[in-house]
């Protein structure tokens, strides 16, 4: 078996853990092999609470997915997320001497690096360095700077951040349940890899990943990602605030928000009754929808202007033409696109994954983005590593050749 062909991925959310195992089938193809869930347990707001449980959950979903594959999973891409992730722009850069030559790859691995010497929070490590854009002496706005001439080159980055401690401390749940840990992912960043057109990044696009604990966000505009951000709500949030407000148990409260409502941007003048149980050995009893339907209003309005808040603190709030892209569980709370619209002033819409072959029909959904983007993110890396070998190997051969 060559090990080579096959991504796996793993994302660890609040209330289910995934794994997905993929193969690269050609030029930047990539088809889903096996896709399996697994209850959470163990882990609060992205961070882990306990070692066992977490490891225990992300076991049971690696063994189902080595069942359906019929080879042992050893290592994965893991995705993450949660409360303290943050981002901020840096920018770093390097002289080129006297007089003006090419820019080669290693000058742009140099310029980035000084970029990523920014200071960080304290605590904090690197996930991810994004450039931007370079300068090159008076010129600005290059994408790729290989091969032109200049004596200074200039980066632009985004740096993606993390606790380190809540990295280390996922890795070694990662680690217990028998996998090694191949490379860190944003799980935004994975899940825009297949639910974003180019065309969305380029004019500038907000994907909105709506998880059980939190909500993160990732901006994208003139083709690259210009600033990405954690607010503390999530789904779960909506449950618990619709389990007090008509006393009703948190399972059953789940199960109303997915199934039994629509928000009040539906209900117009019509209305009708629900029936729930009730906390204890009470009898059941009836509940208006239009008051469900409120009390998950007022959350997702609470949301969406943390959201609108976070862009206007970063200077983007109107720099996003293309919209919004909703994403995670949340994004299936009916309505809420429409009152993205409303709340946002922009076009909103339900992100589905595409991109994957051989994806199971149920998994074309918002809550299942990031980890299918994993396995998108580790095809596409395994392609660029097999063009770099590809090239070395073929300048390789010109040296003794010659």
């Amino acid at each position: 078996m060559n090990k080579a062909r096959y991504v796996v991925g793993l994302d660890v959310g609040s209330s289910k853990t995934s794994v997905i195992v993929a193969e690269t089938i050609g030029e930047g193809d990539v088809r889903c092999l096996a896709l399996a869930t697994a209850e959470t347990k163990g882990l609060r707001k992205g961070q882990v609470s306990n070692l066992d449980q977490v490891a225990s959950s992300i076991r049971q979903a690696v063994e189902d997915a080595e069942g359906q594959v019929g080879f042992p999973i050893d290592s994965c891409i893991l995705g993450m997320g949660g409360g303290y992730i943050a981002g901020f722009n840096a920018r770093g850069g390097l002289g080129l001497g006297n007089r003006p030559r090419d820019v080669t790859r290693e000058d742009v691995r140099r310029a980035v690096h000084s970029a990523r010497q920014a200071r960080l929070p304290e605590g904090a490590e690197v996930l991810h360095v994004l450039p931007q854009g370079f300068w090159l002496d008076a010129q600005n706005g290059i994408r790729d700077p290989i091969g032109m001439v200049g004596r200074r080159l200039d980066v632009n980055v985004h740096l993606v951040t993390s606790p380190a401690v809540l990295a280390q401390n996922l890795v070694a749940a990662v680690n217990r349940a028998g996998v090694v840990v191949a490379d860190l992912v944003l799980e935004p960043l994975a899940a825009a890899e297949c639910v974003l057109s180019q065309d969305e990044r380029e004019l500038g696009v907000s994907l909105v990943d709506i998880g059980a604990g939190t909500t993160e966000l990732i901006v994208y505009a003139a083709g690259v990602v210009r600033h990405t951000a954690a607010i503390a709500i999530g789904g779960d949030h909506f449950t618990n605030d619709l389990a007090v407000g008509i006393r009703t148990p948190i399972t059953e409260a789940e199960r109303i928000k997915r199934e039994e409502v629509w928000s009040t941007v539906e209900l117009g003048e019509h209305d009708r009754s629900i029936e729930i149980p009730c906390v204890g050995d009470r009898q059941p009893r009836s509940v208006p929808a239009r008051e469900v339907a409120e009390i998950l209003d007022a959350r997702a309005q609470e949301l969406l202007v943390l959201v609108r808040r976070e862009l206007e603190r970063a200077g983007l709030a109107t720099a996003i033409p293309a919209g919004f892209v909703l994403v995670g569980g949340g994004a299936r709370l009916e309505g809420l696109v429409e009152m993205a619209e409303k709340t946002l002033d922009a076009p909103a819409r339900v992100g589905r994954p595409r991109g994957l072959a051989g994806l199971p029909e149920d998994a074309v959904a918002p809550e299942f983005a990031a980890i299918i983007g994993l396995a998108l993110y580790g095809g596409r890396a395994q392609q660029v590593f097999e063009e770099q070998r590809r090239t070395f190997s073929a300048r390789l051969k010109g040296l003794f050749l010659g």
